[in-house]
């Protein structure tokens, strides 16, 4: 074969001709042999507490469940439980059995049930009444007469601090204040230049009086006194008592005059 003359390659020898993808094995390519998929449940990771020895006596078990599930705020599951305790959901499932009946011949006032594909505690049906009594007790407590005079005027003076409260109603409101923060009908806000703290009334408030707004609270003015009636008040609240008795003085009535008799501007009685 002279240097010009090319052998022959077949077609299907060529390197473009070869199959794509395949695996070459002593120079001889070869298509890849397909397996089919082994179907079956995917593990799952807390399958493997199952069968796992246990790691807790049965009453460090009932101890351990017991933490767990007084700070549950929903029903959990014995899977859930095995897991965080990593012991076997058999062994969980008969502690929280023995945990069961140890409530229950113990006449205890919780009970552990097993609701919603979990466990949780709750509280027996025979002290409902005594449970929603105990609930609704401050919230169907009264205001006394001192925390709705103070309550008021927070409500239309604010921000307001506790010295003027005090100084409107003229007694120290140190108790009722607190109260009043307590029931959250009040709250700080801030303080004065000064550092005095400022309260105002919390939205909590405006939804016991049924308001919308501040705007809402009633006019004062048809609840204020009348002139004359606040002067008469105040007059009385001028007068001094005697320092020597201690008794309070009549109020002096001036001369009954007649027609003829009249006081010039000095208050000398002068005829006409």
């Amino acid at each position: 074969m002279t240097p010009d003359q090319q052998p022959e390659v077949a077609e299907d020898a060529r390197p473009d001709a070869l199959p794509q993808g395949p695996e070459l094995v002593e120079g001889r390519a070869t298509q890849p042999v397909a397996t089919e998929p082994v179907e079956g449940p995917d593990p799952q990771p807390d399958d493997a507490l199952i069968d796992a020895p246990p790691t807790r006596s049965p009453e460090q078990l009932q101890s351990a469940l017991e933490a767990l599930l007084l700070i549950a705020d929903e029903p959990v599951s014995e899977t859930a439980l095995a897991a965080a305790l990593n012991t076997p959901t058999g062994a969980v499932a008969d502690a929280l059995a023995e945990l069961v009946r140890f409530y229950d011949e113990t006449g205890r006032g919780f009970e552990l049930r097993s609701v919603a594909g979990g466990w949780r505690y709750y509280t027996r049906d025979e002290h409902a009444e005594l449970l929603s009594g105990y609930v609704l007790q401050g919230q169907q407590a009264k205001l006394s007469q001192a925390a709705l005079e103070t309550l008021a005027v927070i409500a239309y003076l604010q921000p307001v601090s506790r010295s003027r409260v005090s100084a409107v109603r003229g007694v120290s409101v140190d108790g009722v204040m607190r109260t009043l923060l307590a029931r959250e009908l009040i709250a700080e806000i801030g303080a004065e230049d000064s550092g005095a703290t400022l309260f105002a009334t919390t939205d909590y408030f405006l939804e016991r009086m049924g308001l919308q707004s501040l705007d809402d609270l009633p006019e004062l003015a048809p609840y204020l006194p009348e002139a004359t009636e606040l002067e008469a008040e105040l007059g009385q609240l001028a007068v001094v008592p005697d320092p020597g008795t201690g008794e309070v003085p009549e109020p002096v009535e001036g001369p009954e005059l007649d027609r003829d008799h009249q006081l010039d501007e000095s208050g000398q009685e002068q005829r006409g």
